[in-house]
């Protein structure tokens, strides 16, 4: 098995190792701490020795010796040295042969997943703690995604590691009441390492494929271990429906390209297939969620064989099923848009002042953006330059901020040639 193969199988097997040594040991931070441990030996030897027959086991029996010796070390833990000194295997200092063999129990993937998501922690927290100890991503991959010192990002994990370790939760999966009311949060993480990946909030590139795949895995595992739950399906699908378009997103210098201008011929048609068919079945069991809502949306947009035929009408419907379900501005945005696609710019228009008035986007790109594009629409291209130009100044993200500038600057020499005179000066020089 080459090195990527065994990555994805380390990333799969992670959280099942730390739910093992979690329940047997009780203490959740050293049994994460063991694990990576394990990950690293496997990482070390798996590519030269073979994958052993019983992976998973391999690795918690790696990571139960690495257990055993850390509460060897700990002078002011004798009583539980000497309680599990007795069932520790044989001291040994290198990782078993690649065919040993230990027996396995249960998937606690997802207990993980409600653990790492508990409502304690920050977004960010809950984030960096999924990624590590469900994802299985080293520390220094997680701060690397979020262009954080690796320091920065391991006093982050080690803080909710130590909250989740106060709050004196079991290891165990939450009562009926306490799991529906924890997985919104499972779910919102899951989403915003998604999210992350699909349109990086900073730096270099648009997208950061390895988040956006990592959230499709653990989406993919939720919904196998809870098949019968609407929203966990309809966040699988939203995901495979958004992930099917990435190839088109960007040209080849990574300039981005918006959806109605992408070449859908460079979507992935199989992923696609398999987001319409989830949430197909989904919608048909009559509960629906915001989640099922943004992938019936984004099912639309694929579905249409060219940006025409999008069935407008439709997402505007959605979309005002999606606002009365939350009190989210970034949904009002997205309706004003399809109201514009619906029944013109000025609609659209009319809708973004009362957003404006709210105040909650005033410094978001993206409002901005939408603003130009329907002031483009409109044909008011000196109001459209002045917003292409705020939303560049107030993204981090270098592709979407070149992206902009470029638009800013292709309406002003179009607007200088057509009407004469110099174009508008940027807000604020």
């Amino acid at each position: 098995m080459n090195s990527p193969a065994i990555d994805d199988l380390l990333r799969e097997l992670a959280p099942q190792v730390v739910g093992v040594l979690t329940r047997r040991f009780g203490d959740f931070d050293a049994a994460e701490d063991a694990v990576q441990e394990s990950l690293l030996d496997a990482a070390a030897q798996w590519p030269d020795e073979g994958v052993p027959g019983n992976p998973r086991g391999w690795l918690i029996q790696v990571a139960y010796r690495r257990m055993t010796e850390q509460l060897r070390s700990e002078q002011a833990r004798r009583h539980r040295e000497e309680l599990v000194a007795a069932q520790a295997p044989p001291d040994r200092r290198t990782a078993p042969p690649a065919d040993d063999e230990y027996e396995t129990g249960r998937d606690d993937t997802l207990i993980m997943l409600f653990l790492c998501c508990h409502p304690a922690l920050t977004p960010a927290s809950a984030i960096a703690l999924t990624l590590r100890s469900v994802g299985g991503l080293t520390t220094a991959e997680i701060a690397k995604a979020f262009m954080v010192p690796e320091a920065t990002m391991a006093q982050r994990i080690s803080r909710a590691k130590q909250r989740i370790k106060a709050s004196g939760i079991p290891f165990r999966m939450p009562a009926p009441g306490e799991r529906a009311r924890r997985l919104g949060s499972v779910l919102h993480v899951l989403y915003l390492i998604f999210n992350e990946g699909y349109t990086s909030s900073s730096g270099p590139d648009l997208h950061r494929v390895e988040l956006s795949r990592e959230a499709i895995r653990l989406a993919r595992m939720a919904h196998d271990l809870l098949p019968d739950d609407c929203e966990v399906a309809g966040l699988l699908a939203l995901m495979l429906l958004t992930d099917a378009r990435r190839l088109a997103r960007t040209g080849a210098d990574g300039t981005p390209i918006p959806l109605a201008e992408q070449d859908r011929s460079l979507w992935d048609a199989t992923a696609v297939a398999e987001g319409v068919a989830l949430i197909t079945r989904t919608l048909a069991k009559g509960a629906v969620g915001p989640y099922q809502l943004q992938a019936a949306i984004a099912a639309l947009h694929d579905e249409a064989p060219v940006a025409e035929e999008t069935d407008w009408p439709q997402i505007l419907a959605l979309y005002g099923l999606l606002e009365r379900m939350s009190d989210n501005p970034m949904v009002s945005l997205n309706r004003a848009v399809a109201a514009a696609m619906v029944h013109g710019a000025a609609t659209g228009l009319d809708m973004l002042r009362s957003l404006d008035a709210d105040g909650r986007l005033a410094e978001h790109h993206r409002f901005y953006a939408a603003r130009a594009h329907l002031l483009e629409m409109a044909g008011d291209r000196r109001a459209a330059i002045a917003d292409y130009r705020v939303a560049a100044s107030r993204t981090t993200n270098i592709p979407e901020r070149d992206y902009l500038i470029t638009r800013a600057a292709q309406l002003a020499a179009a607007d200088q040639a057509t009407q004469g005179g110099p174009p508008p000066a940027h807000p604020g020089s």
